[in-house]
């Protein structure tokens, strides 16, 4: 007998089914495929961040013990417990309904693992700190690993996108202004622009990633006032200067931010949130930057269209309806991922308005936006730079799709080579009546303008003709492909 997926029903015999909840809920990622299966989302995991947390505990026994306030025996003890695999975050999410975080029940199992192996070293677990302190350290953490994946698949987008611009540096299309033709332009500068984009994005989370993702260190209250008295009564013997409270926190800072790898904050940031806003902010930036180049895909690969394709593979982008169908499912992710950043990273951002020393309420706001933010980021980053490597050009589709308006988007050019002669606005009244008439009377633009009794002795047929030349109409685009490809550290 085949295995049952999900629980079992709970109808009666011949009614229609009913399915009750599993007893223990877990994200599979159901509802989310753009993150499913990528490295970010076991980066931003349940047991990810709980392993962040017992980081951020273990990080500061040394810290505490390098400055000779906590036995080094049990700062090891305490580094040697602290692994994820030791503890059900099950249990410890289900003892946090009791407490409004995890942080409470991880300490206490913490210090019970820590007690089987050195009973002394266990009165030193959480020494002087507070449940904020741990959670935002080990989320600074969380997201330092998650933004490494996220800027290492950025930059493999960048290359590929450098390549199709090199590649298509003259290949011509239509340049489409409110969907309609415009004016000619190159596929190579569009890919120049995405490539600009990504960059852009990359510098962005640099800028965070490097001195902008602090530890926390407050205590109860932001004053720090736990690790003095405790440092105090620990480091019994030594000189009293050294643990004058300004001078020791500094050097407890210090030493944090050492052993974790993250910033050294100016001052205790509970409830000064501007490190998630600026995380938040960087995250938007990345999808919306990910999210045109997905729009675009999508435009230009529309059937009618047809100038890109993804690249393909079995069952790829297969339609439960239609066997005809491949459908644009990388741009289609990554444009999901583009449309929620954004609205969890407002929604992190209206945390800055944390009340008092430590917010009830918006702090714990902060946790799954942030984790969605950073998964939804990742995810659409690594599916980006598949679609950017993949990405099938159809250049004869591009020319064809040009040449649709019989040379009509080049009627900016020869307004303007007309104006001299003509005068402004009537050679906008005259292209624009020769474009009319081309599309009525479905004949290239070059025809009607050299039976034009206006143009006579003005411009001959082969001028005309030479003039409605797309090719001849890019302007710099060329020019500004080769300044994107060489100016790789352009903001």
């Amino acid at each position: 007998m085949a295995a049952r997926l999900g629980p079992a029903p709970v109808s009666a015999p011949g009614a229609p089914q009913r399915w009750a909840p599993t007893r223990t809920a877990r994200d599979t990622g159901l509802l989310s495929p753009v993150r499913v299966g990528t490295p970010v989302e076991a980066a931003t995991s349940d047991e990810a961040w709980l392993q962040a947390m017992l980081d951020a505990e273990s990080a500061l026994a040394r810290a505490q013990a390098g400055l000779g306030t906590l036995p080094a025996p049990a700062a090891a003890a305490i580094t040697e417990a602290a692994r994820a695999d030791r503890f059900d975050p099950r249990q410890l999410a289900l003892a946090a309904r009791e407490t409004a975080n995890p942080v409470v029940a991880l300490v206490a199992a913490l210090s019970q693992l820590v007690a089987q192996r050195d009973p002394a070293a266990a009165e030193y677990v959480h020494r002087g700190s507070t449940s904020q302190d741990i959670f935002d350290t080990g989320a600074m953490l969380v997201a330092d690993r998650a933004l490494r994946l996220i800027r290492s698949d950025l930059d493999r987008t960048a290359e590929a996108l450098a390549d199709l611009a090199g590649k298509h540096r003259d290949t011509l299309i239509a340049g489409r202004t409110l969907s309609l033709h415009a004016v000619p332009t190159t596929f190579g500068l569009k890919a120049a622009g995405w490539l600009h984009l990504v960059r852009q994005a990359e510098q962005r989370l640099a800028r965070v990633q490097d001195g902008g993702l602090p530890v926390s260190l407050g205590g109860a209250a932001g004053t720090l006032a736990g690790y003095v008295q405790y440092a105090e009564l620990d480091g019994a013997g030594a000189a009293a200067e050294e643990f004058e409270a300004g001078a020791y926190t500094d050097r407890l800072l210090a030493a944090y931010a050492a052993e974790t790898g993250l910033a050294r904050p100016t001052l205790p940031w509970h409830s000064l949130r501007t490190p998630l806003a600026d995380l938040a902010a960087a995250l938007a930036h990345t999808a919306g930057a990910l999210g045109k180049i997905a729009v675009d895909v999508q435009g230009m690969a529309r059937t009618e269209v047809g100038e890109l394709a993804e690249p393909g593979g079995t069952g790829r982008g297969s339609s439960s309806a239609m066997p005809h169908k491949r459908n644009p499912v990388l741009s289609t992710l990554i444009r999901s991922a583009a449309l929620q950043v954004p609205a969890l990273a407002g929604a992190l951002t209206q945390c800055l308005t944390s009340e008092d020393e430590r917010s009830g309420g918006a702090w714990h706001a902060e946790w799954l936006l942030l984790r969605e933010a950073l998964r939804l980021a990742g995810g659409a980053a690594r599916t980006a730079a598949e679609l950017a490597a993949g990405l099938e050009v159809r250049p004869l589709r591009m020319r064809a799709n040009l040449d649709l308006t019989r040379s009509q988007v080049v009627s900016e050019r020869i307004a303007a080579v007309l104006a001299p002669r003509l005068g402004k606005a009537p050679a906008k009244r005259l292209l624009t009546q020769a474009a009319s008439d081309a599309t009525t009377q479905g004949r290239h633009l070059a025809e009607v303008l050299a039976e034009s009794a206006e143009l006579s002795g003005l411009l001959d047929a082969v001028e005309i003709a030479d003039l409605c030349e797309p090719a001849g109409y890019t302007g710099a685009a060329q020019a500004l492909v080769d300044r994107a490809l060489s100016d790789t550290d352009a903001p």
